[in-house]
């Protein structure tokens, strides 16, 4: 019995491991076949290479530009900024909501006010807190914050509520505080939504950075993004825009990385 329970866990295994191996081909056969259909739509004249660009010429592109315009330099502010932000938002939440949560009275005070100023479009904020605090690094990270910690502080709220009273009743009748309940009972049952709003919150927080970038700066991708499309250096622009997507990407996995983790643990 056990030597065919072990047959078909390997049996198992096996084919799981050959499942990733075919999805990661496929994934990279697909972008692939696009950087080639995209070379070959430029060389050919199926597009116009001025406005679209082409591998080639992003490639070139990139070679000029790191030489030439310091474009890691740009890159690691526009990471710099969104990591701080990052960070920023995820401990002010925390903090925040752990408030919420020991008050209930502040709670019925400010959620109204929470929700109005999650509800606010970004985008109109930004230039109001670049006219306020100035055309400086702080502002663009605090605009990077503006975008996810509102909904973040709702967000963990909701599930410090959720969790089970019974278990909160039980620490409390065995003569603990609020202190042990949020330690023991609250904070381990949210790890999962953490992490969650981790993963939604590191692109949040990009995207944030290249809208205050766009507004006042005079550095970092979104800066090369607004000043390539006002001069016309589409491949500026094109390239400003792969890099950001690998910087979502690489920071992503990193953060899933961290949920892989967790879950093995638990």
């Amino acid at each position: 019995m056990n030597d065919s329970l072990s047959a078909a866990q390997a049996a198992y295994i096996k084919s799981y491991k050959y499942h990733k191996i075919k999805i990661q081909f496929y994934r990279i056969g697909i972008l692939l076949l696009f950087l080639a259909l995209w070379e070959v739509s430029a060389r050919m004249a199926w597009i116009d290479d001025f406005i679209f660009s082409s591998p080639s010429k992003l490639l070139l592109c990139f070679y000029h530009m790191t030489t030439e315009n310091n474009l890691f330099y740009h890159i690691g502010i526009t990471l710099f900024e969104t990591l701080v932000s990052f960070f920023l938002v995820m401990a002010c939440s925390l903090l925040i909501t752990i408030l919420l949560w020991y008050s209930k009275s502040l709670t019925e005070t400010l959620d109204p006010y929470l929700v109005v100023l999650n509800s606010l479009p970004k985008s109109a904020l930004a230039p109001l807190l670049i006219v306020w605090l100035g055309a400086n690094y702080k502002t663009i990270i605090l605009t990077g914050m503006s975008v996810a910690i509102f909904g973040t502080i709702l967000n963990l709220y909701i599930g410090f509520r959720e969790v089970d009273e019974e278990k909160i009743k039980l620490i409390r009748t065995l003569g603990g505080n609020n202190s042990d309940a949020l330690f023991k009972v609250i904070l381990p049952a949210n790890w999962a939504n953490l992490i969650g709003l981790m993963k939604s919150n590191i692109g949040l927080c990009l995207v944030g950075v290249i809208i205050g970038e766009f507004i006042a700066s005079k550095c970092g991708l979104g800066y090369l993004i607004i000043y390539g499309s006002q001069v016309f250096k589409l491949d500026w622009v094109i390239l400003s825009i792969l890099i950001l997507c690998v910087i979502a990407m690489g920071l992503y996995g990193i953060i899933r990385s961290l949920e892989k983790r967790y879950l093995r643990q638990g």
